[in-house]
Order: C-alpha cells, then structure tokens, then sequence
C-alpha cells in the first residue's frame, strides 16, 4: 500500500496486512431483508455495531413494521447511535464462558474436541 508520508529515498509502498471482514455486513442486510419480506421472523436480532446496517435496519422496521433488536458485542464506549433499533443489549463479556460449548463434545460420528488456539 502507499505511504501517506513517503522519505525521500526509501519506497513508496509497504506491505500490509488487512484483517477486516469483507461482505459479512451486506450479507447480514441481505438476509434481514430477505427473512423479513418472507415474514419468516417477528422481531430480529442483529449482533453488531455496523453503522452500515442503519439503513437495512430502518427499512425492516419502518415499511415491514418488524422491530429489530440489536446486541453490540463491541466495548459499551463504541456502540454506535446511528443504528435506532427497538430494543439495544450490550453483550458483556462476563456472560460468554457461560454460552461457550463444552471442549469435548460428542455425537454419532465420534468426538468433537476445541482447538486449543481458541
């Protein structure tokens, strides 16, 4: 990528990483719309702090009269005020260990162990 302040002598592009998620918001639009028009939901929950999702949001509530919900899974400092949905939940970290599987599961085909990187 280009260097916003590139020195005399040395290249003008350095090599980076990126790590943002591509097409994850559209794809969660598309499918609250789809469920929506379908009415194959009375409220929908949506967990995120994408202020991309506004308008989506807005359209499901305000012509398809569904509310929708939204749990920020980010800090509380971060939440975004742009997404107006029904109800807000900020997810708290305190609560995940409790909702996590257990490390060892097992099912017909065998067992399931976590990874231990997780």
């Amino acid at each position: 990528m280009p260097l916003a302040h590139p020195q005399s002598g040395w290249p003008p592009t350095v090599e980076v990483m990126k790590t943002e998620e591509k097409g994850s918001d559209v794809n969660l639009a598309t499918y609250l719309l789809l469920d929506a028009f379908r009415r194959d939901c009375e409220t929908a929950v949506v967990i995120s702090n994408d202020s991309d999702l506004k308008e989506p949001i807005s359209l499901v509530q305000k012509e398809l009269g569904i509310p929708v919900g939204v749990v920020n899974p980010h800090p509380a400092v971060h939440r975004s005020r742009a997404l107006q949905p029904a109800f807000f939940k900020q997810l708290r970290p305190s609560v995940l260990p409790a909702c996590q599987f257990p490390h060892v599961l097992q099912d017909a085909r065998g067992t399931i162990r976590k990874p231990v990187d997780w």
